[in-house]
C-alpha cells in the first residue's frame, strides 16, 4: 500500500507498507521515502510498534486506522 503522510508542519512524505508474518504474527512493515522504517504490529485493538521505532504515537494510530479499514491505493493520511 502505498501513502501520502502530510504531517502538522504540513511536510509532505511517501510511505510504502507491506504485511509480512513474524514468528506467527501479522506485522507490517512502513518504509518512509527518507530510507527510515518502522514495524507496527496490533495487540488487541492496540497499534504497536518496535521498541527501537521512534514514531510519534498518533501517527502510529493513524497509519493503523488505514491498515484496519484496508485502504487500497494511493491515500493521504494527516497526523
Amino acid at each position: 500500500m502505498l501513502f501520502e503522510i502530510i504531517s502538522e508542519g504540513q511536510v509532505s512524505q511517501s510511505v510504502n507498507i507491506t504485511q509480512f508474518i513474524f514468528k506467527s504474527r501479522k506485522v507490517w512493515k512502513v518504509e518512509f521515502e527518507n530510507g527510515n522504517e518502522a514495524v507496527l504490529y496490533k495487540c488487541g485493538n492496540e497499534w504497536m510498534q518496535r521498541i527501537e521505532d521512534n514514531l510519534n504515537t498518533s501517527l502510529v494510530m493513524t497509519i493503523g486506522k488505514h491498515i484496519d479499514g484496508s485502504v487500497a491505493g494511493s491515500v493521504c493520511l494527516r497526523y
